[in-house]
């Protein structure tokens, strides 16, 4: 019964903002294209102070967001899955940069009505985080996706997702994509900028593809990183509910509690495949080509871990 009421809330704050539902567009912000309604709202959101005991989860769009903040929940709640079910992901970890038109609440709306601890997500690039996160020393979990991957999650995405600007065909978002005129900016700078200040930082930084090779030690990992302590039976059951066709099938984590004027899952849905190596499906090899050979030239500063399969 309280799902349905969740689901219930969504549904009624969108339609009655569905008038002003559309494709809104980017404004660049110190460089970083981000849509209106943040940008306009900016002063407000770079000014969040957070508590010391907030977590930031911190990803470029499509990367794995959902999926750790989902373990974090269980973590949290010793492996309940009931009690993550209390609320849709939106409420359980409000997005802070977030801004709709009324009466959809934003990320910030959503964080005055919580006590902390508070676990945040975002998609803003570190020079955009908010300077009370570094300031108050809170822990913060980065989750990096491969380049191509990425790429292919977030097309299917913005074809979906009514907010986000057209796609255009796949052969202009790839360009897009490798020019970072997409929402939240460069990708290339995102995953670059937290890995090199994660030592600095105390920034847990995961790679997708290694939580997918083995979620038991991703699971593992971020329990020690927020100081846990959970049986390894809680922890079993974690992986398991934190597998792609369990959160997949679970309406508080697979946003189709969202309407189908903001996200139309009959266009592509929000968990769509959860895949290493999709991206061959999508890729020409002159595609690829080109892609590969940029990715050299903007990733030659740093020597990350990325693979495209598994």
């Amino acid at each position: 019964m309280e799902m349905e009421k969740e689901v219930l809330k969504y549904e009624e704050g969108f339609n009655r903002a569905a008038g002003a539902i559309s494709r809104f567009p980017l404004i660049e912000l110190k460089g970083v294209p981000l849509r209106n309604y943040i940008v306009q709202n900016w002063s407000s959101i770079s000014a969040f102070e957070p508590d010391p005991t907030d977590l930031l989860i911190a990803t470029y769009p499509k990367a794995g967001t959902t999926w750790a903040q989902e373990i974090v929940d269980l973590l949290l709640h010793n492996g309940d899955s009931e009690a993550c079910k209390r609320g849709p992901t939106v409420d359980r970890f409000p997005f802070l940069e977030i801004q709709y038109p009324p009466p959809i609440p934003s990320g910030l709306d959503l964080l005055k009505k919580m006590k902390p601890p508070r676990f945040i997500k975002t998609h803003l690039p570190i020079q955009l985080v908010p300077e009370g996160f570094w300031k108050h020393k809170c822990k913060v979990i980065y989750v990096a996706r491969n380049a191509k991957d990425n790429l292919v999650s977030y097309y299917h995405f913005h074809r979906m997702n009514k907010a986000q600007p057209d796609p255009g065909t796949w052969d202009e978002y790839i360009q897009n994509f490798m020019r970072g005129k997409l929402a939240w900016g460069s990708w290339y700078d995102h995953v670059k900028g937290y890995w090199k200040e994660r030592e600095k930082k105390n920034i847990l930084y995961l790679f997708y593809e290694d939580m997918k090779e083995n979620p038991r030690q991703a699971v593992e990992q971020i329990m020690r990183y927020l100081d846990l302590s959970v049986s390894e039976e809680v922890i079993e059951k974690i992986v398991q509910l934190t597998s792609f066709n369990s959160m997949k099938d679970n309406p508080m984590a697979n946003y189709t509690f969202i309407p189908k004027i903001m996200f139309d899952h009959s266009v592509s849905a929000f968990m769509r495949k959860g895949e290493v190596g999709d991206w061959t499906n999508h890729f020409t090899p002159a595609q690829s080509q080109v892609f590969d050979e940029d990715y050299v030239r903007q990733m030659a500063d740093v020597d990350m871990p990325f693979r495209t399969s598994l």
